[in-house]
């Protein structure tokens, strides 16, 4: 992927993870586009940056996707850097019957959200010079949360996806898997602060530095995450299960 002169749109904008990576590919010299449910949040990620533009879009609406890339393309040709960012993390507790709002809001905004996205746009991608497709999962996609067990299996779900998008678009999109370790971000409550998570900053540095390698990494993974990426390979899996679920000292 080029690291700059790229017009680049970024689902889920308006704070986190998708905000700093929107203005850092900014400062690197891109074009960037955030989209978001909340204009006003959007607005703070593109105030005083021209050439960082903000369009309100709901990746849980089916219909406002499929008619997005109209409005996109129109305003912006050039656009040929796809990343799926936009997602949520909910607490789940699969103990007893519940309601399931959770979980299937999950699956909506986390796995076909981002599939939707790259059906809108893949045909406009495949035809620009330079086209990648960028899918965030997490690092709980290869050592899940069981507090979190939707959520971190629609991360091991668009992990697959990613490697059969890669497959099928060889030679014609570039596609790269981003999956962060656990950062401090507004993801879940009270983790901007939270103990032991890697500051919002210091990731993102890495992940420029990751992203400016030639060739691009077809999996961004910073150290925190190359611990969870390749458990299963080293044999640490088990162990880190029971370290990341509390199991550690349970016989």
């Amino acid at each position: 992927m080029k690291t700059s002169g790229n017009t680049i749109l970024v689902t889920g904008g308006g704070s986190g993870i998708g905000r700093a990576l929107a203005q850092a590919w900014h400062a690197a010299g891109n074009t960037v586009i955030v989209t978001g449910r909340t204009l006003a949040s959007l607005e703070e990620t593109v105030a005083g940056r021209e050439g960082l533009y903000a369009m309100a879009l709901d990746v849980t609406d089916a219909e406002a996707i499929a008619g997005f890339p109209a409005d996109v393309v129109t305003r912006f040709p050039a656009l040929n850097v796809l990343v799926n960012n936009a997602g949520i993390m909910r607490f789940e507790d699969l103990s007893g019957s519940r309601d399931l709002a959770d979980a299937q809001a999950t699956v909506v905004t986390n796995l076909l959200g981002p599939i939707r996205m790259i059906d809108a746009l893949v045909d406009h991608l495949a035809a620009q010079a330079d086209a990648a497709i960028v899918n965030v999962t997490s690092g709980l996609a290869f050592v899940p949360l069981a507090a979190a067990p939707t959520y971190s299996a629609s991360k091991a779900a668009m992990h697959s996806y990613s490697q059969s998008l890669r497959a099928q678009l060889g030679g014609r999109v570039e596609v790269i898997e981003l999956a962060p370790p656990a950062v401090q971000t507004g993801l879940t409550p009270g983790q901007e602060t939270r103990e032991g998570y890697l500051p919002l900053d210091t990731y993102i540095a890495q992940v420029m530095a990751l992203f400016d390698q030639v060739p691009t990494p077809a999996e961004i993974c910073v150290p925190n995450t190359l611990a969870f990426r390749n458990a299963e390979r080293d044999g640490h899996f088990d162990h880190l299960f029971a370290q990341l679920n509390g199991q550690a000292d349970r016989p």
